[in-house]
């Protein structure tokens, strides 16, 4: 069997984490792939990409059954991340505070709504709950005890009650996380990327381009969440190194994509740009976005945000989670919606054509994959 080479970058979301979760998780569902298939699979450990250690990571994954060998290289951008994490509540709550401001004057929440309603609920409902649920768990057994101890007793059992029940809750709702996510990306679409991470999307456009001429069979960019977002700038980099030509075996994935949040901000004029410039260019991009993501951003074409028309050969699918998890295993409802954003990383209790390590570690390409999964009842 002619072996079939693939080369993936790989752009992950606003999370600390960083490399060595991101390749844990990959092992992890790679071996679920293999008891799903019979098929071997064979994960290196991580080493310093070609460009340094602070501007990507790489191992490699072998399939000898498919006779596929996948180059995958992890973009970091994690320590950018964490010098902006905000650790400390109060903090937290101001700066959201001053986010949300600025959300509410130059987001076109109505035109958001048109598109998704549920990313509007998501984006909205981390302020409303991170007031009222330390509020209700201090007034509730408050104004219970003041009807048998002095109010001002009553009042610091409630004050008690609220900080340490509050905290947990609040996670559980991943309203911390959403918090800093809006904070984040408030100050990117007024501010711009700023020189460090301009920096950084120049070096991971360097990296694809750098690439895209060797002997590979297919080139993935895959970008997820967040990545999504700084994902149209490295694509608009990597056009620029190339001359504005890219190679047909080259795609590009979104998954869970969240693009609007700074597409639909008045504000973000630098990015429109982006978005602009990428709808004159041909090239394939497929999103792969699910409709209960409250996060993402279903069926919705980044680059008609700015644009009537484009270039791009474009697919928008929904993973269709639900026919590959039983429902015990289906991340659902709002407690889980942290980990239902990353089930674009995982295979399900049975094998989908698109799901992550199909696509990257299997025999199919892209293209292939996606005509697949339309044949799925």
């Amino acid at each position: 069997m002619e072996k079939f080479k693939r080369k993936v970058f790989y752009l992950g979301g606003f999370d600390p984490r960083g490399v060595r979760f991101y390749h844990q998780l990959y092992r992890e569902q790679a071996a679920r792939y293999a008891a799903l298939t019979g098929e071997a699979i064979d994960m290196s450990g991580r080493q310093a990409g070609p460009a340094g250690a602070a501007v990507s990571a790489r191992w490699t994954v072998s399939n000898a059954t498919a006779g596929v060998e996948t180059d995958y290289e992890y973009l970091r951008w994690e320590d950018l991340i964490g010098k902006v994490w905000i650790r400390n509540p109060l903090s937290l709550a101001v700066r959201s505070a001053r986010a949300y401001a600025g959300h509410a004057r130059h987001m076109d929440f109505l035109r958001m709504r048109r598109l998704r309603k549920g990313p509007v609920i998501t984006i909205l409902y981390p302020p409303l709950l991170a007031i009222l649920i330390p509020l209700l768990l201090a007034l509730v057994p408050a104004l219970i005890l003041s009807q048998l101890i002095p109010w001002w007793a009553a009042a610091l059992v409630g004050v008690g009650v609220s900080a340490s029940l509050s905290g947990r809750i609040l996670a559980k709702l991943v309203v911390p996380w959403l918090l800093r996510f809006m904070t984040y990306h408030g100050a990117l679409a007024a501010q711009g990327p700023g020189e460090a991470l301009d920096a950084r999307i120049d070096a991971f456009a360097g990296r694809i381009a750098a690439e895209l001429d060797d002997d590979w069979d297919e080139v993935q960019f895959v970008t997820h969440s967040a990545g999504t977002i700084l994902g149209m700038r490295v694509l608009r980099r990597l056009i620029a190194l190339r001359g504005g030509a890219l190679p047909e075996r080259f795609v590009m994935l979104g998954l869970g994509q969240v693009v609007p949040v700074i597409g639909l901000r008045r504000d973000a004029r630098w990015y429109h740009d982006d978005l602009r410039a990428l709808a004159d260019q041909p090239f394939r991009y497929v999103d792969i976005s699910s409709p209960p993501d409250g996060a993402a951003y279903h069926n919705v074409n980044p680059f008609r945000l700015v644009a009537d028309q484009h270039a791009a050969r474009v697919d928008m699918l929904s993973p269709r989670f639900h026919l590959f998890y039983e429902p015990q295993n289906y991340h659902g409802g709002w407690s889980n919606k942290y980990e239902a954003h990353f089930d674009y990383l995982r295979v399900g209790d049975r094998l989908s054509p698109i799901d992550f390590i199909s696509l990257t570690a299997g025999r199919r390409t892209v293209d292939d994959a996606v005509a697949a999964f339309r044949t799925i009842p």
